[in-house]
Parts: structure tokens; C-alpha cells; sequence
């Protein structure tokens, strides 16, 4: 089965992407592409994961070999502006050729911002949307080598560094500019080996709701829906191989899931989200709530409730359509009809959401008490691209059923 092409073609545009190299086994290159940008290297990953590998130790080895003046610094948990801020300073002397990013969106994200300060020496509050000082970020950017050993985010392929201050007075807010964009994406499937199965599955739910939302979204365009729906059809095949412990497609399943995450983040590049990422600011911003744990508890009771409105308000909306095409994908029943298959795609969400148990919100500490400031601060960015504007009554009562 394949989505249906448009007769008509709109204009549209493909902002900037990065030299995109994918494959198993491709992170041998690193050493390789660090020396064609330069000498002095910043190296940011993880406090954990990466630097017990053996991709760690060969790294190391590589940039002793070729004389490398190389610096390491760690990221744990979502990154701040008074992390970001903290590195650039330490580090702006050093006169750094490549910032190389190597781990989660987190640690994509913050590298993504230290290398657009390094040579500016700026705040990173001089640039967030909404809560900085609304200067105008002029670079010039250090080139950024992005590798990702999560399948989620799709942070190698996007243009904003999403920071975060979390607590009541909270947020959480994006650097963005093209020239924040990687100079390569390196994506090897296999450095997402030994991932615990709940950070596959909310990485992984992360993924398929940055297609679906990008899908279904107000400024998709045949190019993204082409990216989008291989993207899906991708995580289909691959995410339950990967999440499965000693499964023996496993190997093919990260390569599907790896492909499917950095479809995501060209596609949502390009097209924009909808209202699970919406929702995913505030909520990330005033409780510990990983993003992908939003996403993975949200987007079912979302795409009920989009369709829900579409039927309601919109019937001939063409997101119905869209909808419809991802249930049928989803549940492989192409016979289906546009409301039979918008019906089994809400369905198989809630099935996933329960096969999966993700948390709910209320885990986080989130009561009935607070929807009403998540709604009110779920209001710009990611929702303004969703199929159509949902009431702050719908949005929460999405948010109560997953409390």
C-alpha cells in the first residue's frame, strides 16, 4: 500500500539538511570526518552509555593518532541554558574546529547550541524563542558533526536546539536557526545495540509521532509525506524487532528504527508538529517528564481527539484522509473504510500505549489541578501546525484521560 499523490502541487520548501550518512557500522568514519573540519575537537556525549563503549576507547585512540587537541564534556538529563552557557564559556578559548555530538536528542540539542555560541561567546538567552532576550542570532556556527545513538528525536536533521528550565516557573523552549544545522549526520543503526527496552519504546513513540504529526500537518508538502510515510512504513517493520529482548530480526529492526527516527526529524524540519508536541513543552517544562514518554502516553488519546474535532467541525478536511491511510498501514487491513480505518488507527495507539505501559502523566506528579496552565502554555510553536485548533476543552480532557 501507498499514500495517495496529490494532483495538484503546492509551492513548498526544504530548508537546509546536513550531509546525511547512514548505515551499519558507519560510525568508523568519525575519526575521519572529525579531521577534515579541523585539529581542535569539542566532544559532547552522554555521562554513560557511549563513553562505556567500545565505540568510546577506538575514538579516543583515533583522535590521539591523528594529534587531536580534543576536549570531553558530558550532558545528563534535558540540557539548560545555564549548561549550554557554562560549556561555551569554558571552552570558547580553545579555538574549537568541530564540535562533535554523540548521544540522545539531549545531547544532539545541547551540542547543537554550544556550537552555534563557541564563536559569538553569546548567552544562549540572548536567542531562545519566548523567554530570551529576542536578539537576532547572526553566528557564524562551528560545524557541528551529529551522531545519534538513540532512534527518537531526530535532532541530527533539525535546525533548533530545545532547551529546558524545569519546576512552576518553567520552560521549555528552542535556539533555532539553519545555521544551528549539523554539517554531517552520521547515523549507524548499530550504536542503538543494548538500549533498555523503555528508552527504545519512548525514543521509538517519539519517532512515530513526529511522522504522524508531520503527516497530518497544516504545512506538509508531497516531498515530506514521500519522507514521512517511509519513515512509518519503516518503524512498522522495525520498532517491535528493536523493542523485543533477544529478538532475532533485532539487527534489522534498529536499522528500520534508526531510518524511521531521522525521517522523523527531516520531516518535522520541514512540515512542523502538532498537538502532542505542543503539549510536550509545557509538560516537559513543569514536570520531570521525559519527551518521549509525552509523546508515547499522549499520541493515541491526540489522534482521537483530532479526529474526533475533524468529524465534528472539519469534515472534509483531507488530514481525515491521512489518517485513514496510516490506520490501514498500521493494521495492514486495506479494505477498511476512511472511518473504519481512523477508528482502528486510534485503536492500535491505545493498544501500543498499553503494550508498551507507558506512564501516565500522574506518575510525574501531574493533577487535575494543572491542566488548565499545560493547555494555556500548549498554545504556540508545534500546535499552530496541527490540523486544526483544538479547543482548550479538548485539550483537557486529552490531558485527563492520561492523567
Amino acid at each position: 500500500m501507498t499514500a495517495s499523490f496529490p494532483e495538484r502541487i503546492d509551492a513548498f520548501r526544504i530548508a537546509r539538511l546536513p550531509d546525511i550518512q547512514f548505515g551499519a557500522g558507519s560510525i568508523t568514519r568519525l575519526p575521519g570526518l572529525i579531521a577534515e573540519h579541523g585539529n581542535r575537537v569539542l566532544v559532547v556525549t552522554g555521562k554513560r552509555s557511549f563513553v562505556t563503549s567500545r565505540h568510546w576507547s577506538e575514538l579516543v585512540a583515533a583522535l590521539e593518532t591523528q594529534g587531536a587537541a580534543w576536549h570531553h564534556v558530558t550532558i545528563e538529563g534535558e540540557p539548560s541554558p545555564q549548561r549550554v552557557d557554562a560549556i561555551v564559556s569554558e571552552h570558547q578559548e580553545n579555538d574549537i574546529d568541530v564540535v562533535v555530538a554523540i548521544g540522545g536528542g539531549s545531547v544532539l540539542d545541547a551540542a547543537k547550541a554550544v556550537a552555534g555560541l563557541l564563536r559569538t561567546g553569546d548567552s544562549v538567552m540572548d536567542h531562545l524563542e519566548g523567554v530570551g532576550r529576542g536578539l537576532p542570532y547572526r553566528g557564524p556556527a562551528v560545524p557541528l558533526i551529529a551522531v545519534p545513538t538513540t532512534a527518537g528525536t531526530g535532532s541530527e536533521a533539525t535546525k533548533n536546539a530545545v532547551l529546558s528550565v524545569q519546576g512552576a516557573d518553567g520552560f521549555k523552549k528552542s535556539f533555532r536557526d539553519e545555521r544551528l544545522v549539523a554539517a554531517v549526520a552520521l547515523v549507524d543503526p548499530e550504536l542503538l545495540a543494548g538500549c533498555p527496552k523503555a528508552q527504545i519504546a519512548a525514543n521509538g513513540m517519539d519517532a512515530f509521532t513526529q511522522l504522524l504529526e508531520s503527516y497530518v500537518s497544516l504545512n506538509a508538502s508531497p516531498a515530506t509525506d514521500a519522507l514521512a510515510w517511509s519513515g512509518m512504513q519503516a518503524f512498522c517493520r522495525g520498532f517491535w524487532p528493536a523493542w523485543e529482548e533477544d529478538h532475532p530480526e533485532a539487527s534489522r529492526g534498529y536499522g528500520q528504527l534508526a531510518y524511521a527516527s531521522l525521517m522523523s526529524g527531516v520531516t518535522l524540519a520541514q512540515a512542523g508538529l502538532g498537538s502532542v508536541h505542543g503539549l510536550a513543552s509545557p509538560l516537559g517544562a513543569f514536570f520531570p517528564i521525559p519527551h518521549g514518554t509525552v509523546c508515547g502516553t499522549l499520541v493515541a488519546e491526540a489522534t482521537a481527539a483530532n479526529v474526533a474535532a475533524l468529524r465534528l467541525r472539519e469534515p472534509g478536511n483531507p488530514a481525515l484522509a491521512r489518517y485513514a491511510e496510516v490506520g490501514r498501514l498500521l493494521t495492514g487491513k486495506h479494505e477498511l473504510s476512511d472511518g473504519e480505518a481512523c477508528d482502528a488507527l486510534a485503536a492500535t495507539l491505545r493498544d501500543w500505549t498499553h503494550r508498551l505501559a507507558m506512564p501516565r502523566l500522574g506518575a510525574y506528579g501531574m493533577t487535575n489541578a494543572d491542566i488548565e496552565r499545560v493547555v494555556a502554555g500548549a498554545r504556540g510553536g508545534s500546535m499552530k501546525t496541527n490540523p486544526l485548533v483544538l479547543t482548550d476543552a479538548e485539550l483537557g480532557t486529552l490531558l485527563e484521560t492520561r492523567l
